[in-house]
């Protein structure tokens, strides 16, 4: 007689939901955020960090639309990073309004101190206080929390 031994093990769940959702959904914001703050033209400077100055003052819609793509990658990848940590870290899905709060600052710094330098435009500052305010509220409560709530909602 021979018995069969079952490894059980927790069923994990699918990220892709909230992944796709939260980066969708901080993604729209903030867009709308950069047009109210920069006007329509926004996508095609995020599509010259990539490209350079020159190609987006000769660039048209395809640039504009190159730009859009960028920007929703990049939310979408913020939210890939927050849910795929919270397979180890569980208190970011527990915690979430407090994670989310914090990973908003997360974000803000590495675009400010990592993506922003190494980008086509080479940003550095000087930095207006009011800027930089309104950058850190905005991925506080318009990036971070739109990702950590979607992970909350959306994986089980």
């Amino acid at each position: 007689m021979t018995t069969a031994a079952f490894s059980i093990t927790p069923q994990r769940t699918s990220l892709l939901r909230p992944i796709l959702v939260g980066g969708a959904i901080a993604g729209t914001f903030d867009l709308t955020s950069a047009f109210f703050t920069f006007g329509l033209g926004a996508p095609r400077g995020i599509a010259g960090g990539l490209l350079g100055r020159q190609a987006v003052l000769q660039g048209g819609t395809g640039i504009w639309i190159l730009g859009v793509l960028l920007h929703y990658f990049i939310a979408i990848s913020a939210a890939a990073i927050y849910c795929l940590a919270s397979r180890k870290l569980e208190f970011l899905r527990d915690h979430w309004l407090v994670c989310g709060i914090f990973y908003g600052i997360a974000i803000f710094l590495v675009m400010n101190l990592v993506v922003l330098p190494l980008c086509a435009y080479h940003f550095t500052g000087p930095y207006k206080f009011r800027d930089l305010l309104q950058g850190l509220l905005v991925h506080m409560f318009i990036i971070g929390l739109p990702i950590a709530f979607s992970l909350r909602k959306l994986s089980s």
